[in-house]
């Protein structure tokens, strides 16, 4: 995103940061987007819609040598996303999401390579539309929840990347939460992860997740594949698994085609979801064309027809 507008701004700082000055920035990046969407077995009424943010960023550098930046993200006509983080020299970055923000494994819980969006992300679900119909579910991913924390630390060995997030205890999380994900790139063009997250519950409600994933990009082609499992303590009915597998190929700078497939396989069903994305998008200056054509089978697990469905999404976005 270009900014548009940028502030030279001198803070003073609090008590809480001694009392000498700190030069800082702020900048404010946004984009807008229309889409349009159609799936089969349901009715979505009005299939455009509009999608649109403002982010406000500030930071600047202590005396000590650490930054400190702030991020607010206008989306529609509510504060959504904000956050903010706090990067040291020798010590990595400490980010405190105060909403929006994501768990170490839940950052990686797909990350297929695509040209436009997940297998399973980019349909919509029956339920959202026609009641008693089955709801999609996605990737097997982490449990983060608003004012949670994510460490980056700072590389200690050539390629490896160390991140942890912990999420506190709360009314209906009775533990606090601890994630980590290890990512290696030390040799060119490949990508090895691996990452493990809980739910924070105790007894029969605490789930304990995992996936390893590993990408490789060769000329304009980059594969990958993804295995992830969730198991319930105590008792199987939530002990599910996913997996995934993607292609993408660069035809040029700025256009790119992909296909990704997933299969989440249920511990209480007796079908496993499956969803395949045949994907393109066209990038051009601050303009972003993308199209989607996504098939998913026994949504949620369900055997009926009417909970399977395909369809597809169209996408214009502008950054400025």
């Amino acid at each position: 995103m270009n900014t548009f507008k940028k502030v030279g701004l001198t803070a003073l700082g609090t008590s809480l940061i001694a009392t000498s000055a700190f030069a800082g920035a702020v900048t404010v990046t946004g984009s807008a987007g229309i889409t349009l969407g159609n799936e089969s077995n349901q009715d979505k009424g009005n299939s455009f819609s509009m999608t649109d943010q403002v982010v406000f960023a500030g930071s600047g550098e202590l005396d000590n040598g650490m930054n400190i930046s702030l991020s607010l993200q206008l989306d529609g006509n509510i504060m959504d996303d904000r956050s903010v983080t706090i990067a040291t020299p020798d010590m990595g970055t400490l980010v405190f999401a105060g909403h929006g923000g994501s768990s170490a494994m839940s950052a990686v819980d797909d990350v297929m390579p695509t040209a436009y969006g997940e297998s399973w992300d980019v349909l919509g679900s029956t339920a959202q539309t026609t009641a008693g119909r089955a709801s999609k579910e996605g990737a097997i991913g982490g449990y983060a929840t608003d004012n949670n924390f994510f460490y980056t630390a700072p590389e200690m060995v050539e390629g490896l990347a160390v991140k942890a997030s912990y999420t506190p205890s709360g009314t209906s999380r009775p533990d606090g939460s601890v994630s980590f994900n290890l990512e290696y790139t030390g040799v060119e063009g490949l990508t090895v992860g691996y990452a493990e997250d809980d739910n924070g519950l105790a007894g029969t409600s605490k789930l304990e997740n995992d996936t390893a994933y590993i990408k490789y990009a060769f000329g304009s082609f980059t594969v990958g594949m993804q295995e992830s499992q969730q198991e319930q303590s105590g008792a199987t009915t939530s002990d599910d698994e996913f997996s995934a597998m993607g292609i993408t190929y660069q035809v040029s700078d700025d256009l790119t085609v992909g296909y990704t497939s997933s299969e989440r396989d249920f511990g209480d069903k007796a079908q496993d979801q499956e969803a395949t994305n045949l994907s393109i998008s066209y990038t051009t200056g601050g303009v972003t064309i993308a199209a989607a054509m996504v098939e998913m089978n026994n949504v949620g697990g369900s055997t009926l027809a009417d909970d399977d469905t395909d369809g597809f999404a169209i996408d214009v976005s502008f950054a400025f």
